[in-house]
């Protein structure tokens, strides 16, 4: 899910060839007919996932295990040593979705109760992909603090914290808190997720048009949780500062913008970024950023009118552009591969080359949770996200396939390995065990929720899409 600022308005001055009509109409219909039947859908599921018990229960005499008298035993074993909820209850598998509704998808500051569909479809995520129990929890507070003080509350539940859908710059704020007062490992998907997965992406891109990290430029539009977060990894990949040039609502980001000092008071993350960077060497807006950029990052406002055809056109030869705007791209694929790019990416599963956080969240929360990790530094992210790309050429690296897809199941025990045996390497994993053991429980525990879904379904427990006779099923 990405979250970021609106870019600047600008002239755009010529364009390397003619593009067709935007928004393409076909791609427009597609993202109208899915948004329909998600409502409808909505109505007749009522919720995308459900608790469902996890032991036997034979008779009557089995209550007294599981509840009163026999389940004053553990709470007694616990008391004594807290580290011990991990092993007696499911708190080392499960994790909270923690947010405030204050940015959420592509819609804004939209509250609570209407984040709740996001979360839910985030949990069913957790379960069918990373084999994770995750909690939906839309928060009503009234400020960063208070939305920090909630998650402190309820740690003790908890074996992790996934952070959603939190404006900037306050989801710094509160990620940067929470890492330091909670010793369970805390995530912000916006951040980190989307930039692993953004990561990833672009390696295999940058490998399929002949170009390296160290010799690229690039532009990312917005400046907002995904790109501030790409941007620092990128640099920790050895991408050049002076050739990344980040552009949000007024402008390119650069050291001596007149709101600078405003930003140093108020988003030092921003701030940080643009010292670092200083506009890639250049002032102005996006047209004027794009000319010869062998890459365009977006994680901005939902377009399809966002970025413009001719700006692309602008773009170096075989330009890599990535509109990852849920739920409307900055620009549909067909406008972008017109105008001259040579690989594009998407945010979302129903066009080509998805670039998405799902790619990344299930593997990192599998293997954090199979480590016992305590926190998730840039090195666990980093190391996701090489894995990620790498699983691609399992398959074959191709334009229209630089990540793998969530079909791909195969790929997110791999990610978690890699994630867990980095936590161990890095001293950060309570349990210790080798590639190939983490690799060999990701795998069971991540088989183990399409199984329960399928014995679900053909027992008739999960009722058949009312309308999916009519359309062609694909499996997932």
């Amino acid at each position: 899910m990405v979250q970021a600022e609106a870019p600047p308005s600008g002239s755009a001055r010529g364009t390397r060839r003619k593009a067709r009509p935007d928004p393409d109409e076909k791609e427009a219909t597609q993202t109208a007919a899915l948004s329909e039947r998600s409502v409808r859908l909505a109505k007749f599921y009522q919720g995308k996932v459900e608790m469902v018990p996890k032991v036997p229960v034979r008779s009557l005499e089995d209550f007294g295990l599981w509840y009163t008298p026999g389940i004053a035993a553990v709470s007694k074993a616990i008391q004594a040593d807290k580290d011990a909820s991990f092993d007696l209850t499911g708190r080392w598998n499960t994790i909270a979705i923690v947010t405030d509704g204050s940015r959420v998808l592509g819609l804004g500051n939209i509250g609570p109760e209407a984040a709740l569909p996001v979360m839910e479809g985030k949990a069913l995520l957790f379960k069918y992909l990373g084999g994770v129990d995750a909690f939906p929890l839309p928060i009503q507070v009234a400020s960063a603090e208070e939305l920090v003080e909630t998650v402190e509350r309820i740690a003790p539940a908890v074996g992790g914290v996934n952070l959603e859908d939190i404006a900037s710059p306050k989801c710094f704020f509160v990620l940067e808190q929470l890492q330091k007062r909670l010793p369970v490992p805390v995530w912000h998907d916006d951040q980190l997720g989307t930039a692993a997965s953004t990561v990833a992406g672009l390696l295999n891109a940058l490998k399929l048009t002949g170009r390296t990290i160290g010799h690229t430029r690039t532009v990312l539009l917005g400046a907002g949780a995904a790109n501030l977060a790409t941007a620092r990894l990128l640099i920790a990949l050895g991408h050049d500062p002076s050739e990344l040039t980040l552009v949000d609502q007024k402008g390119i980001l650069h050291a001596e913008r007149v709101d600078l000092d405003e930003l140093m008071l108020h988003n030092p993350w921003k701030y940080r970024i643009a010292l670092a960077t200083d506009g890639g060497g250049r002032k102005g807006n996006l047209s004027d950023a794009l000319v010869g950029a062998d890459v365009l990052l977006a994680a901005s406002t939902p377009g399809p009118h966002t970025v413009k055809p001719d700006e692309i056109g602008r773009m170096a030869k075989s330009s890599i552009v990535f509109a990852l705007a849920n739920p409307v791209p900055e620009i549909y694929p067909s406008a972008a591969l017109d105008a001259g790019a040579a690989i594009v990416a998407t945010g979302r599963s129903d066009f080509p080359n998805q670039v998405n956080n799902s790619l990344i969240f299930p593997g990192v929360f599998r293997g954090v949770l199979d480590a016992r990790a305590r926190s998730i530094p840039d090195e666990l992210v980093l190391a996701a996200a090489y894995e990620l790309a790498a699983r691609a050429e399992d398959v074959g690296l191709t334009p229209t396939h630089i990540l793998p897809t969530m079909g791909e199941a195969g790929v997110f025990p791999h990610v978690a390995a890699a994630v867990a045996v980095k936590a161990v390497e890095l001293g950060l994993a309570r349990r210790r065990h080798s590639r190939s053991e983490f690799l060999e429980r990701a795998r069971a525990r991540m088989a183990r929720p399409a199984l329960l879904a399928k014995a679900l379904e053909k027992a008739g427990l999960i009722a058949p899409m009312p309308d999916e006779r009519n359309e062609p099923r694909k499996k997932p």
